[in-house]
C-alpha cells in the first residue's frame, strides 16, 4: 500500500524548459527611506513652520527681551534662585557691565562705573573683572540681563520687524526685498565706531548713544533678516506643493 505513495515520489521530474529565477529578483524588496506615515508627519510639520515661521521668529525675539526684563523683577521680588538662572543664561550673550546696563527699581536707571565700583568685589581700576557680574541692590536697583545697546538692538528688531511685517499685510505689498549689504554695514558702521572706541580706552560712551546705535543696528536687521527668511520659507513651501 505504501508503493502507490513511494513511487510517485520516486519517478524523475520532467526538466523544465523555462531558465530559472535570478537571485537577484527573488530578493525581498528593501524597504526604501523612511515609513510613509513618518514622511507625510514631517511634511506636515514643515508645512506648518512655512505658515507661522513668522509668529515663531517675532515669538523668540520677544521672549528673548522678555527674559532680560524678568531676571530684575525676579530679583526685586526675592527670587534669587531664577534670577540667577536667568542671569547666568543670558552670560551667553551679553558681558552684562554694570555700568552698561539698565537698572530698575533703584534712583536712577544707569549709573557711571565710579558709581557701581563701591558695590562689587573689584577695584577702581578693575573694569574688567566686571564682566558678567549683574548688581541686584537696593541702593542702586536691578540690573537688566543685557546692556543698553542689546536692549536697544533686540527692541528695534522687534519693532522694525512687526512694522515690515504689518506694511506687507496691510498694505498688500508682497514680501519685502532686503536692504543691500553696503546699507547694512553703514548701518552697523556707528555701531562699531561707538563700541570700538570704548573698548580701546580713547572715550567712554553714554546710554543715549549705545541705544541709538544699537537701535539704528537693530533696525537695519530686520530689513536683512526678514525679508531673507521670507524668501526661504516660500521656496520651501512651493518644493513642498511640487
Amino acid at each position: 500500500r505504501l508503493g502507490a505513495f513511494i513511487e510517485p515520489c520516486a519517478r524523475p521530474r520532467p526538466k523544465s524548459t523555462s531558465r530559472p529565477a535570478s537571485r537577484t529578483a527573488m530578493r525581498p524588496a528593501e524597504p526604501l527611506g523612511r515609513p510613509p506615515r513618518a514622511a507625510a508627519f514631517l511634511r506636515a510639520r514643515v508645512r506648518d513652520l512655512c505658515r507661522h515661521w513668522v509668529w515663531i521668529y517675532l515669538g523668540a525675539i520677544t521672549l528673548y527681551l522678555g527674559g532680560a526684563l524678568a531676571a530684575p523683577l525676579l530679583a526685586r521680588a526675592g527670587n534669587e534662585r531664577l534670577a540667577s538662572g536667568l542671569y547666568a543664561v543670558y552670560r551667553l550673550s551679553c558681558h552684562q557691565l554694570p555700568h552698561h546696563s539698565w537698572f530698575l527699581g533703584g534712583p536712577s536707571s544707569a549709573y557711571a562705573w565710579s558709581a557701581v565700583q563701591p558695590f562689587g568685589p573689584w577695584g577702581p581700576e578693575d573694569e574688567a573683572l566686571a564682566f558678567h557680574h549683574p548688581l541686584r541692590t537696593p541702593a542702586l536697583g536691578y540690573q537688566l540681563a543685557i546692556c543698553q545697546r542689546d536692549v536697544a538692538i533686540w527692541a528695534a528688531l522687534l519693532l522694525g520687524s512687526v512694522v515690515l511685517v504689518s506694511a506687507s499685510t496691510t498694505l498688500g505689498r508682497g514680501k519685502p526685498r532686503p536692504i543691500r549689504l553696503r546699507h547694512y554695514g553703514l548701518a552697523a558702521l556707528p555701531m562699531a565706531i561707538d563700541a570700538g572706541t570704548q573698548l580701546l580706552g580713547w572715550r567712554e560712551s553714554t546710554p543715549l548713544l549705545r541705544s541709538l546705535t544699537g537701535g539704528l543696528f537693530g533696525l537695519a536687521t530686520a530689513a536683512l533678516v526678514l525679508p531673507l527668511l521670507a524668501e526661504g520659507f516660500a521656496d520651501l513651501q512651493a518644493d513642498l506643493e511640487r
